[in-house]
């Protein structure tokens, strides 16, 4: 996973019930149900992303965690992003970016073709979106065992042609 001394930045695969990520759960978990109706909440308790066919990241920042991510495979060739969270106080510095670079990263390493993910419609998730945008997501009909809801927005990549 990329690794940048300059900035004191790690990416590298975690446990998620790790106690130190606490925090990071919490705000996740605060985040989605700030203005999601419940039943259009789709993340996954920290026990269930350590699954098999689950890739879980953490991103330190002068060894404190401060961001994480996952994978989770539907299909032979298909991947989801799961759970991908920075610390709000840590936003503004690219790491975002640089953590969803690094879930696309291990995606084509692991052979996967396409990679997905549900994300809001809510004001809170514009951010969300747009970073997913501008990495060449775009949205799509529900995928896997979504179904159509309108508090949620799904965007995928073909990353056979992405960048």
């Amino acid at each position: 996973m990329p690794q940048d001394h300059a900035s004191r930045v790690t990416i590298a695969p975690g446990d998620p019930t790790d106690p130190t990520l606490s925090l990071l759960f919490e705000r996740h978990t605060a985040d989605m149900h700030a203005d999601t109706p419940p039943e259009s909440i789709h993340m996954m308790p920290a026990s269930a992303l350590r699954a098999p066919g689950i890739a879980f990241f953490v991103m330190h920042l002068d060894d404190e965690p401060v961001g994480m991510g996952a994978i989770k495979q539907i299909a032979p060739d298909h991947g989801e992003i799961k759970s991908m969270h920075v610390l709000h106080e840590t936003r503004g510095r690219g790491l975002s970016r640089r953590m969803l670079e690094a879930l696309v990263e291990h995606a084509r390493a692991a052979g996967l073709s396409r990679l997905s993910l549900e994300t809001g419609i809510q004001p809170t998730f514009i951010a969300a979106r747009g970073l997913y945008a501008r990495a060449g997501f775009s949205e799509c009909a529900p995928f896997g065992d979504y179904h159509d809801d309108p508090n949620s927005v799904f965007m995928t990549i073909d990353l056979t042609l992405a960048d």
